[in-house]
C-alpha cells in the first residue's frame, strides 16, 4: 500500500502551491539577485586587494590577532545550529508542528557552514596555505598540532558539513521525485538524478525514514560538539576571560538563540515573498517564540555565571576587560548587546499576543542576531586589547576593508539561499503532506 505521504493526488493544493515558487520568477527576485551578486563581486574584490597588500589592511596588530573575521565565523557557526534544533531536536522530540519550518531552518544551516567556513580562509591571510590545518604527512615533516583547538575545528566542521548536507537532501529525495514528475527543462534531468529512481513505494518508505531516524540523533550531537570545539578555541588559551570552563555550553546556548532568531526572520520573508501564509501560520510563530524564551533564559543565566565567576575571582588581569565592559569604553556596546540578546526579548516574547504578531517576531529576531555578533565580538577584543601587562594594551577598529567583506559574505549567504529557494521547495511537501494526513486535518480550500 502506498504511503499516505506520497499519494501526490490527495493533497493537490499542496503540490500546487509548493511547487509554484519554482516556477514563476519575477523581475523584484532577478533585480534581488543581481544586486546581491554585484555586493558579493565587490567583497571579492576587497579580499584580492587584503591579499596583495597583506592582512594588515585589516587593523589587526600586535597584541590583537583576532578580530571581526573570528567574530563572524563564531557567529555565522552559531547560526548553523538553526536547523539542527528546530528540525532535529523537535524531530526527536515528536513536535509535529515543526513541519512547515523545518527545511527553511535546514537550508539556512547548509548555506551558514558554507558562510563560516569561508570567514576562515579570509583571515588566513595567506589563503593558499589553507592545507596546513589539515592532519596530513608532508615533506617538510610537519604535523599540526592535534592538540590544538584549531585543529579540532578543522575535523567538526568538515563533519558537520558532510553531516548536514546528508541530513537536508534525505527529506529532499520524495520532493526531487515529485519535481521530477512536474517541472520540465535544464531542471529536469538533475531532479531525476536527485531521485534517485524514487518511485514512493512502502518499502523505499521504510528505509528513508529509518535513514532519517538514524542520522537525526547523530546530527544532534555533532551539532552540540561543533560549537563546544568554537568555545575551546577560547576556553583552551590562557588569555583573561577566555580560560573559563562555562564556554563550551555558553556557546551553544548562544548558538542555539542566535540560530532560532534567524529561522524566524526566514520564516517572516519567504512567507511574504512566497505567499506561505496558510502554511507558517501565526501558530508557528508563537511555538518558535516559547522555545526562544527557554533559550534567552539558558543564555542569560551561563553569560552571568560567565561574568560572576570572573568577578568573585578578582583577578586583576580579568577585572580589567571585565570593567572595560562593564563601565569602561565597550560599555555601551556591552549593554547593547544585553538590551538586545535578553532584556527585550524578555519583555516580548513573554506576551502570548505579541509571539503571534509575524512583524513583531521578525524586528525581535534581527535584534537577537545584532546582538549576538555584538556578543561574538566582544568576547574576543577586550581581552585581547588589555592582556596582562598593561604596556602592551592597544585598541581595534574594524578597517573598511574587513568591513567590507564582512557584509559582502552576508549578501552571499543571502543570495546562495535565493537561489536555492528557486530550486528545492522552502517548505518539505512529504513532511506537510505526512502532517495533514496524520493529523487528519482537511486542506485549505
Amino acid at each position: 500500500m502506498e504511503s499516505a505521504a506520497n499519494s501526490s493526488g490527495k493533497f493537490p493544493r499542496i503540490n500546487r502551491d509548493l511547487v509554484a515558487p519554482l516556477l514563476t520568477t519575477g523581475r523584484p527576485y532577478f533585480l534581488l539577485v543581481g544586486l546581491l551578486a554585484c555586493i558579493v563581486a565587490v567583497g571579492a574584490g576587497a579580499w584580492i586587494y587584503q591579499i596583495e597588500t597583506g592582512i594588515g589592511q585589516t587593523n589587526l596588530h600586535p597584541p590583537i590577532f583576532w578580530g571581526i573575521y573570528i567574530a563572524s565565523f563564531v557567529y555565522w557557526i552559531g547560526v548553523s545550529h538553526s536547523g539542527t534544533f528546530i528540525s532535529g531536536a523537535l524531530r526527536i522530540a515528536g513536535a509535529e508542528w515543526r513541519r512547515p519550518i523545518t527545511r527553511i531552518a535546514e537550508l539556512m544551516t547548509l548555506i551558514t557552514i558554507i558562510v563560516a567556513s569561508i570567514f576562515i580562509f579570509v583571515h588566513l591571510g595567506r589563503s593558499w596555505r589553507w592545507y596546513y590545518l589539515l592532519p596530513y604527512p608532508n615533506q617538510r615533516t610537519i604535523w599540526p598540532d592535534f592538540r590544538s583547538p584549531l585543529l579540532w575545528d578543522a575535523t567538526a566542521i568538515f563533519t558537520y558539513a558532510i553531516s548536514s548536507t546528508i541530513y537536508l537532501y534525505l527529506p529532499l529525495i520524495p520532493d526531487f521525485a515529485l519535481m521530477r514528475d512536474r517541472i520540465g527543462g535544464w531542471r529536469q534531468p538533475l531532479y531525476r538524478f536527485l531521485a534517485i529512481g524514487w518511485q514512493g513505494s512502502q518499502r523505499q518508505w521504510r528505509a528513508l525514514k529509518m535513514a532519517i531516524r538514524i542520522i537525526t540523533p547523530l546530527i544532534f550531537m555533532i551539532a552540540v560538539s561543533v560549537h563546544s570545539i568554537v568555545g575551546f578555541d577560547f576556553a583552551m588559551a590562557l588569555v583573561p576571560m577566555w580560560h573559563s570552563s562555562v564556554f563550551a555550553p555558553y556557546f551553544v546556548a548562544g548558538a542555539v538563540h542566535s540560530g532560532l532568531a534567524m529561522v524566524v526572520v526566514g520564516m517572516y520573508f519567504l512567507r511574504r515573498a512566497y505567499r506561505l501564509e496558510d502554511y507558517v501560520r501565526p501558530a508557528h510563530f508563537d511555538k518558535v517564540g516559547k522555545l526562544m524564551v527557554a533559550v534567552t533564559l539558558t543564555w542569560g543565566y551561563l553569560y552571568f555565571c560567565d561574568k560572576m565567576t570572573a568577578w568573585y575571582g578578582m583577578i586583576p588581569a580579568e577585572m580589567v576587560p571585565l570593567m572595560s565592559q562593564m563601565t569602561g569604553p565597550y560599555a555601551l556596546p556591552q549593554w547593547i548587546m544585553v538590551s538586545c540578546n535578553f532584556i527585550i526579548p524578555m519583555l516580548t516574547l513573554t506576551q502570548p499576543a505579541f509571539r503571534r504578531w509575524p512583524i513583531g517576531m521578525m524586528v525581535v529576531g534581527i535584534l537577537i542576531n545584532i546582538g549576538m555578533y555584538i556578543e561574538r565580538v566582544l568576547i574576543i577584543v577586550p581581552p585581547l586589547a588589555q592582556p596582562r601587562l598593561s604596556y602592551n594594551w592597544s585598541s581595534y577598529f574594524s578597517s573598511g576593508v574587513d568591513f567590507t567583506i564582512e557584509l559582502c559574505l552576508l549578501a552571499l549567504g543571502v543570495l546562495l539561499y535565493a537561489l536555492l529557494a528557486k530550486f528545492v521547495p522552502v517548505i518539505s511537501i512529504g513532511e506537510e503532506k505526512e502532517g495533514r494526513h496524520y493529523d487528519r486535518q482537511p486542506e485549505h480550500r
